[in-house]
């Protein structure tokens, strides 16, 4: 917890003034700005994969500048006093488990892979990787990984998340020997600016009819 001020640039550029937040440092390399106020997101963060590098202003503040070699993106954390500092080690961690309509979801289109895209395939539920677990590993008709990410309604978060599997997962050797493994993300309502950010990416995205998966043999969906 410090007193900071925050600057970031790249393909925006945003300025937090000097106040009190709590800065948190992931082990996946994510730097993640969190004020009081705003609920559970953030006011500012860097994705992984990122660096951060600790140095000093010419007046002798501490300042963090934190980089992502992808990008041309920075964020720039100048600390005015440390209120707080501590580090733990939280162990590998289960991942979300999911009840309700999304677990049904989860379910559904398992049983009915090709209502997301044609030729698909299911290789497994819940697939495991160091970040948490994909909703769904499938392989599409060329035999290409294709890892899909379920959630009831399609937000800017769950599009960040599905790019941070499939930025872990295109690291696998083993996944890729064919081609880079794509994404999918599913929900049952998309928002706009969600689907702005996943065609950014190269994501697709589905629009789930719960009541046609629970009610036909044979669900179809809209791909876009």
């Amino acid at each position: 917890m410090a007193r900071c001020q925050v600057d970031y640039a790249g393909r925006l550029t945003a300025h937090l003034p000097m106040a009190t937040r709590v800065l948190m440092i992931k082990a996946d390399g994510s730097v993640l700005v969190h004020a009081d106020g705003g609920s559970y997101k953030p006011l500012n963060w860097m994705s992984p994969p990122c660096s951060l590098r600790e140095g000093t202003t010419d007046e002798g503040q501490v300042e963090w500048t934190v980089t992502n070699p992808k990008t041309d993106d920075t964020l720039r954390i100048l600390i005015e006093e440390i209120h707080h500092e501590s580090s733990h080690d939280l162990g590998i961690d289960p991942g979300l488990q999911k009840d309700g309509v999304e677990r049904h979801l989860q379910e559904l289109l398992a049983e009915h892979p090709t209502s997301l895209s044609p030729g698909l395939t299911l290789v497994r539920r819940e697939f495991p990787t160091a970040i948490g677990p994909v909703d769904l590993m499938c392989r599409d008709a060329d035999g290409l990984s294709v890892a899909v990410e379920i959630k009831r309604r399609g937000e800017i978060d769950g599009v960040e998340q599905l790019t941070r599997y499939l930025e872990l997962l295109n690291r696998d050797p083993l996944l890729i020997a064919k081609g880079a493994v794509r994404g999918i993300f599913a929900a049952q309502e998309i928002k706009p600016q969600a689907r702005v950010l996943a065609e950014d990416r190269g994501i697709a995205c589905a629009v789930v009819d719960y009541d046609a998966l629970r009610g036909i043999d044979d669900p179809t969906d809209r791909l876009f």
